[in-house]
């Protein structure tokens, strides 16, 4: 599968581009860029004036203090019984929801204060180096059923924004590793989608995202129009989504 949004592939950037990724590694203790920054760097000179407007804030632990502050409001999801996943599998999808349930919300709140002028007081935090939480490559092929079940699941909670489609979640690429798990994920969200409580948790965390965005002492600036519409197609609709999907997912793992 292709990425869903023009986006630079980590392993094509150079330059100051490049530089930028190894930093962002760096800052978040994460493995991989996050499409979000990958599709900003397609855009003229958006990545380096949202990195550069977002990176004190990741630096200080002000951002890590302000989304700490996000309650999301999962809906409860039925348990996966024992031995519903394999202890290797259980271990493997655990790792990558929580990599993602690290880096959502830090960005959502980020990219929410970018949208809106943000004059908020947030005081820096000591905060401890994160261990980075490594992360299986995309899978470079999947069968058509398995990429049949991974768009069925982007569609759960999804909305088109400004007429886009909605942005396909990174997070079900690499979940698609365990085909098996997401057709369980599927069972489990369905219901939650179908009965409007879903939507209702993503709205309510776009709420939650703009109250704590509101603490970070963050120069949102004009946004011209391409970058204005990446924001919204992240922080308005494919980030909340995905915060709420996989706080409802991590709670349905077995326990160990």
């Amino acid at each position: 599968m292709q990425d869903p949004v023009p986006a630079i592939g980590e392993a094509e950037a150079t330059g100051e581009t490049a530089a930028i990724f190894s930093d962002i590694r760096t800052v978040l203790g994460v493995g991989v860029v996050n499409l979000i920054w990958r599709h900003l760097a397609t855009i003229p000179g958006a990545l380096s004036w949202a990195w550069g407007a977002l990176r004190p804030c990741y630096v200080d632990g002000s951002l890590v203090v302000a989304a700490a502050g996000l309650r999301v409001p999962a809906p409860d999801l039925p348990r996966l019984p024992t031995g519903a996943l394999a202890a290797e599998d259980a271990r493997g999808i655990a790792a990558v929801q929580a990599a993602y349930a690290r880096t959502n919300p830090l960005a959502l709140v980020a990219l929410t204060a970018l949208q809106t002028p943000s004059k908020g007081t947030a005081k820096p935090a000591a905060t401890a180096q994160q261990l980075a939480l490594p992360l299986p490559p995309l899978p470079a092929h999947l069968t058509p059923d398995t990429e049949a079940l991974v768009w069925r699941l982007n569609a759960l909670g999804a909305r088109a924004v400004g007429g886009a489609p909605p942005v396909l979640a990174t997070m079900y690429r690499h979940l698609a590793h365990w085909p098996h798990y997401l057709a369980l994920a599927e069972q489990q969200l369905a219901p939650a989608a179908a009965d409007g409580r879903l939507a209702a948790a993503i709205a309510n965390c776009r709420v939650e995202a703009a109250r704590c965005a509101a603490t970070l002492p963050v120069e949102a600036g004009p946004l011209t129009p391409p970058v204005a519409e990446a924001l919204d197609r992240f922080a308005g609709e494919v980030l909340p989504r995905m915060v709420v999907v996989c706080a409802a997912l991590l709670a349905t793992l077995p326990r160990s």
